[in-house]
């Protein structure tokens, strides 16, 4: 891939011969080396037949998963009119009417995080599609046998199911069904203008929107937002340099209890994150230029110019998907 980007910028050099070429070349090597175009299949989908994931499409967006028939996946983790996998609100109401206590992160591309959930307590797709159907303040199920009962009884599933599992006896799990909405999850992959720069387009992005990754990667925001989602691979303390100004969530300190954990998450991926608003765990910055300025502050205690804001933001939304755009 690497050999493909310097033939193809090479070339861009030769027909031009501008000194923006030569810039632009030389930003699309250095980029590749914090980040990386998105893979063409996410880690786990050996398995996922095209039956495999008929059926996880329609378990998505299946509402007969929650305690009172008012709940699916994609209540709060929209993917239609253009939705980029959230549902813009600072944190979801359940079942019940009852809001959660943190910001639903996108499900595009999320197979490919290290781990799931803000503090990463399930390690992949599968084990995430198991916590919010029995979530209480969620979608309410009592426990995995109602589950599995409720969805058994539906003839059109008992048939789905024997096709998309056909070596069990029973098809119809709790597991079963995590593994089929993982399945059609691991395909929700969306490429931005960014994967064609890594490739070697130079055109892919504007003057301002290689300023805007040139200040990326010199303020260090690489240091954590990096690989192919930019993030979600790694666990740092929100305020690592000026203090939150809401510490009602400690984060990861929920779970260990360890006071070297307080108010650490997992970071955030930021692929499509120009449509995820609002931002944050606690979903309580609203616009994607204060999320920008106030990482800065909380995270590497500068002050960012209104032109480094616009220059990053305007970076960030080259991570939009192609069909979101």
């Amino acid at each position: 891939m690497k050999h493909l980007v310097r033939i193809v910028t090479t070339a861009l050099l030769l027909v031009t011969g501008n000194a923006f070429a030569g810039d632009t070349e030389r930003l699309i090597q250095r980029a590749n080396r914090y980040f990386s175009p998105l893979p063409p299949t996410m880690p786990g989908s050996g398995n996922d037949t095209p039956e495999r994931i008929a059926l996880g499409k329609k378990l998505y967006f299946e509402k007969r998963l929650s305690i009172n028939d008012t709940q699916s996946c994609a209540s709060c983790h929209r993917l239609e009119s253009g939705s980029a996998g959230v549902d813009n609100l600072p944190t979801s109401p359940g079942a019940k009417g009852k809001p959660g206590t943190r910001n639903s992160p996108t499900v595009l591309n999320a197979g490919w995080q290290d781990s799931q959930f803000w503090d990463g307590r399930a390690d992949d797709l599968v084990e995430q599609a198991k916590g919010p159907i029995l979530n209480p303040v969620e979608m309410g199920m009592p426990d995995a046998e109602a589950v599995e009962k409720k969805i058994r009884d539906i003839a059109e599933y008992r048939e789905a199911f024997a096709v998309a599992f056909p070596a069990d006896r029973p098809a119809v799990t709790y597991q079963n069904i995590a593994e089929a909405i993982a399945a059609f999850e691991r395909t929700l992959i969306t490429p931005g203008r960014f994967d064609d720069f890594l490739n070697g387009d130079a055109s892919a992005l504007n003057e301002a929107e290689q300023r805007g990754l040139k200040t990326f990667i010199k303020l260090d925001c690489r240091s954590c937002h990096d690989g192919k989602l930019l993030g979600g691979e790694t666990y740092e303390r929100l305020g690592k340099e000026n203090p939150y100004e809401n510490q009602a969530d400690p984060g990861i300190y929920a779970l260990t209890k360890d006071e070297d954990d307080r108010m650490v998450f997992k970071v955030a991926q930021l692929r499509n994150v120009a449509l995820t608003a609002p931002y944050f765990h606690d979903g309580k910055i609203s616009s994607l230029e204060e999320a920008v300025r106030k990482m800065g502050k909380l995270q590497l205690d500068k002050d960012l110019t209104d032109q480094q804001v616009s220059d990053i933001t305007g970076f960030l939304a080259t991570l939009t998907d192609k069909n979101r755009e």
